[in-house]
């Protein structure tokens, strides 16, 4: 029987992030998955000498668009690759005057307004699971974040609510205040179902959101636009690499939160009646029931 791979770090977000001082033996890694191809190829290498994974979310050129991305084949791939945690590096738009663009936000909720959701689980085709989603995002990775995020000077909001639309247009200024009133902190397109898919691999995710904008909720400032985006993104990506080459060091060698063990109380199905063919493209995550 083949080892697993030892375990790793994976960070989906921008194309570039990979390039930061003291990544080390870079090669792209071409992954073949039973869902398909995921957004690119990703980068794998070291730093401070641990196996790090990097995949561009949209692709390298940001080619795909957010209801376009094949989410299960992303994290089938990181997690076939022995990623045991994920930072998550994301734009957002500002539900909230205190959160402004070039803030750093942690979110520790989300609320779920997509449309795919069929395609935001591993699970079915004879094997049924539940994973507890009550509490999303990994406390220990949070707070790792959160200290080097400090430390690296960024205006850091620890906590809050992250809601996921389908895009790809930016809200109305009705929903956008609709999503205000439900007390939600900042909007994005992408992150959630990459955390919903995480806690069912079994990898402690975490979320460095990054803000952009105003969404388009605050009529004194320009509504939000693809262009008014892009002129913050050079500067978060710039700080998204001090935060990363700060917090790579400090995660655990080996995989003990309890996000690694979400499948312990999830599955469902008697092991016996798995269908063979699903339990093998399951392999990543179901390998030590197997």
């Amino acid at each position: 029987m083949a080892e697993s791979p030892p375990p790793a770090i994976g960070i989906i977000g921008g194309s570039g992030l990979y390039e930061i001082d003291g990544f080390e033996q870079p090669e792209e890694i071409e992954v073949v998955t039973p869902f398909g191809a995921p957004s690119d190829c990703l980068v794998g290498g070291f730093y401070a000498g641990r196996r790090v994974y990097f995949l561009p979310r949209h692709g390298r050129g940001h080619r795909i668009l957010p209801t376009e991305l094949n989410h299960r084949a992303n994290l089938w791939a990181l997690r076939s690759l022995g990623v045991r945690w994920i930072i998550a590096v994301t734009a957002v738009g500002s539900l909230k005057e205190a959160y402004r663009p070039r803030d750093v936000v942690l979110p520790d909720q989300f609320f779920d307004r997509t449309s795919r959701r069929d395609q935001h689980t591993f699970f079915g085709r004879g094997i049924v699971a539940h994973v507890g989603f009550g509490d999303p995002i990994s406390a220990g990775l949070r707070a790792l974040l959160r200290d080097a995020a400090t430390e690296c000077g960024a205006r850091v909001h620890d906590g809050g609510t992250y809601v996921c639309m389908d895009g790809p247009a930016f809200s109305t200024r009705a929903e956008s205040e609709a999503n205000r009133q439900l007390g939600f902190d900042v909007i994005g397109m992408t992150n959630l179902p990459e955390a919903k898919l995480a806690r069912e691999a079994e990898i402690a995710l975490a979320t460095l959101a990054m803000v952009t904008d105003y969404d388009c909720w605050k009529t004194d400032e320009a509504a939000v636009t693809a262009e008014s985006v892009l002129s913050h993104v050079q500067a978060n990506a710039a700080m998204a690499k001090q935060i990363l080459a700060r917090v790579l060091p400090r995660l655990p060698a080996e995989p003990g939160w309890p996000e690694h063990r979400a499948l312990d109380t999830a599955l469902v199905t008697d092991r016996n009646l798995w269908p063979e063919k699903t339990a093998q493209s399951l392999k990543p995550l179901l390998e030590r029931f197997l």
